[in-house]
C-alpha cells in the first residue's frame, strides 16, 4: 500500500527533519526546502521534480507551507480552472490561522487588493472588462513608432561614449518611457520615476515612499483625465461603462504600469544578454534564420521575466499532479519550471520558434492583457539598438555578469557593452538604412541628344528651335536626363511624323504651345506610364 502523498495542512513526516544541530541549509520542518534560501532555484526545481513529480511541497519565509507547481500541464489546469483555484488570498489557511504576519516579506505580493487579478466571478468580469476595453483602444502602429523614437532617444544618451550599461541605461528606461506614453502622462517620465519603480520592486527601506510617489503621479493623471479626457489608456479606463471608482482607477493604473515595467525590463535585458553572449543566437539573427520577434519568444521560454507568480489558492479539496490539495492550500504558479517540463521540452536546446505555448504571460481568466505591448517593446527596442550599434560587444567576461534572484524573478544587475562611438540621430527623421542626399532640383528639363547651350541676350532663338517640354511629357513627370530626342520619340509612334525643328530647347526659353495629341499617341503614352 502506497503512503498518502504529503499534505501541506496535514501532519508532516517528522522523520525527514534534520537531526538537532545539523547545519542543513535551506531545509526546514518535514525536510521541506525553503525556496528563499536556495542558492540555485533551477537546480532545486529539478530535484523537487524528481522526488515529488509535477507538484512539490516547499516552504516560504517564516516556514509558511506552500505548493510549487512544476508541470506545464498542471500549471495550465490550475490557471484555467477558476472553479477549483482562485487568486483571492483571503481563503489561504496560513493567513487565516495567523502564520503569515502583516510584515511578511511576501505580503505585498499575496495580500488581497481590489483589482481584477484578485477578483473572480462578476466582479472580475467588470474590472477585467474595463482594462481590456481600454487596452483595445491602443493604436499599435502608433505605439511601435513611439517605441522606436524612445529607443533612439535612449541610444542618443550614450552613443557618443562608446560604452554603456544596457540594463541601467536602456532596458530599465524604455518600458517606463513607453508606458508613461500609453497611460497618458509622458511629462511624468524621467529618471526619478524609473528609480522609484526599481526601488519599490526591490523592497528597500524607501520602497513605501517610492510607491507613494508613483501613486501620486497616477492619481494626478486620473484627476486630469476625469476633467479633460483624451485618447489614451487612462481616459478610456475612466470612461468605460464599468464605472470604476477613483480607488479602482488608481490601483489598476499602478498594476498595469508596474507589471509591464518589471516584466519588460527583464525581458529586454535577457534578450540582449543572449545576443551578446551566444554567438549562435546572434548569427541566426544576422543571417536571417531568426527574426527579433522569434528571438523574444525563445527568451520567454528559456528565461521568462517572472519565474513564479504568487499565488493561487484551492477553493475545495482536489488533486493536482498526483498530490492531494486541501481547501485553503496555497500554490505557486511555476512559470520557469513549467517551461522546462521534460514532458513538453525533452530537448532544451531545441528551437521553440513560432511556439507561443509558454507560460510567461499566464493563462485562463487572469492571462496578462498587455502581453502584446510587452512584445512590441522588446521587438522594436532590441531591433533599434542593434541597428544603431551593429558592432556592439560585451565589455566583460560572461562569468562576471551578476543577477539578483528571488522566488519571483531573476534580474540581471548590469550588462556592460562597448561599441564604436557614433553621433546622435534625429529622432524625428524618417527611418532609412542609407539616407541619401536629395539631388539639386534642375531649373528646366532638357530633351535632346545634346546638352543645350545657355541662352545669351544677343542670341535670338528662332521659332523652329523651340519645342515645349509639355509636348513630350506632362509637367508632373519630366523626362529623365539622357532621354532620346523628340524626333526619335515621335518617329516611334505610328501615324506621327517627326517635327521639322529637331533642335534642343535653349535654357530659359519660353515653351511653345503644346501640339494636340492623337488618340493612339495618348494611349501609347498611358501604356508606357508617362
Amino acid at each position: 500500500m502506497t503512503p498518502e502523498p504529503h499534505s501541506l495542512t496535514g501532519p508532516d513526516d517528522l522523520t525527514l527533519d534534520p537531526p538537532p544541530g545539523c547545519p542543513a541549509h535551506g531545509v526546514g520542518p518535514g525536510g521541506l526546502h525553503r525556496l528563499h534560501e536556495a542558492k540555485d532555484l533551477t537546480a532545486l526545481y529539478d530535484r523537487l521534480r524528481k522526488r515529488y513529480g509535477a507538484v512539490a511541497p516547499v516552504l516560504l519565509h517564516d516556514d509558511v507551507p506552500m505548493w510549487v507547481v512544476l508541470g506545464h500541464a498542471e500549471n495550465l489546469h490550475m490557471v484555467r480552472t477558476p472553479s477549483q483555484f482562485t487568486r483571492d488570498s483571503r481563503i489561504w489557511t496560513p493567513l487565516r490561522e495567523g502564520m503569515v504576519k502583516p510584515d511578511h516579506p511576501l505580503m505585498p505580493h499575496i495580500a488581497w487588493q481590489p483589482i481584477c487579478s484578485h477578483a473572480e466571478g462578476d466582479e472580475h468580469k467588470r474590472l477585467r472588462g474595463a482594462v481590456t476595453g481600454a487596452m483595445a483602444t491602443i493604436d499599435h502602429r502608433g505605439l511601435r513608432r513611439h517605441i522606436g523614437r524612445s529607443s533612439q532617444r535612449l541610444v542618443n544618451r550614450f552613443c557618443e561614449e562608446g560604452r554603456a550599461d544596457l540594463v541601467d541605461e536602456f532596458a530599465e528606461h524604455l518600458p517606463m518611457a513607453v508606458m508613461c506614453q500609453v497611460l497618458g502622462m509622458p511629462e511624468e517620465y524621467n529618471d526619478r520615476i524609473v528609480h522609484a519603480a526599481r526601488d519599490m520592486l526591490k523592497g528597500t527601506e524607501t520602497a513605501i515612499a517610492s510607491n507613494q510617489y508613483i501613486m501620486d503621479c497616477l492619481l494626478r493623471l486620473a484627476a486630469r483625465r476625469r476633467s479633460r479626457p483624451e485618447d489614451d489608456f487612462t481616459s478610456h479606463l475612466i470612461g468605460h461603462p464599468a464605472g470604476l471608482s477613483d480607488d479602482e482607477i488608481g490601483q489598476h493604473l499602478r498594476v498595469v504600469l508596474i507589471a509591464a515595467y518589471e516584466a519588460t525590463a527583464n525581458l529586454l535585458a535577457n534578450v540582449l544578454r543572449r545576443v551578446l553572449t551566444e554567438p549562435g543566437f546572434r548569427a541566426q539573427l544576422n543571417g536571417g534564420q531568426m527574426t527579433v520577434p522569434e528571438a523574444v519568444e525563445q527568451s520567454l521560454w528559456d528565461e521568462p521575466p517572472f519565474s513564479t507568480v504568487f499565488g493561487y489558492f484551492a477553493k475545495q479539496e482536489t488533486e493536482l499532479g498526483g498530490q492531494r490539495i486541501r481547501r485553503g492550500d496555497g500554490l505557486l504558479f511555476g512559470i520557469a519550471p513549467g517551461n522546462v517540463d521534460p514532458r513538453v521540452r525533452p530537448d532544451l536546446d531545441a528551437d521553440m520558434q513560432g511556439n507561443r505555448s509558454h507560460l510567461a504571460f499566464g493563462g485562463g481568466p487572469h492571462e496578462c492583457p498587455g502581453q502584446d505591448i510587452g512584445r512590441a517593446i522588446a521587438d522594436v527596442g532590441v531591433d533599434a539598438l542593434l541597428m544603431r550599434l551593429p558592432d556592439i560587444q560585451l565589455d566583460c567576461d560572461e562569468e562576471e555578469l551578476r543577477w539578483t534572484e528571488s522566488i519571483a524573478s531573476q534580474h540581471l544587475v548590469e550588462l556592460p557593452v562597448r561599441f564604436t562611438p557614433r553621433p546622435p540621430q534625429d529622432v524625428t527623421a524618417k527611418p532609412s538604412l542609407n539616407p541619401a542626399a536629395v539631388p539639386q532640383q534642375r531649373a528646366a528639363w532638357e530633351i535632346g541628344t545634346e546638352r543645350a547651350a545657355p541662352a545669351t541676350p544677343s542670341a535670338e532663338p528662332s521659332a523652329s528651335s523651340r519645342w515645349a517640354v509639355a509636348s513630350a511629357a506632362p509637367s508632373a513627370s519630366p523626362a529623365p536626363e539622357g532621354a532620346t530626342s523628340v524626333r526619335e520619340v515621335a518617329s516611334a509612334v505610328p501615324g506621327e511624323s517627326a517635327p521639322s525643328w529637331p533642335g534642343p530647347v535653349p535654357a530659359g526659353e519660353p515653351a511653345a504651345p503644346a501640339r494636340p495629341q492623337g488618340a493612339w499617341r495618348r494611349l501609347l503614352r498611358w501604356w508606357r506610364g508617362y
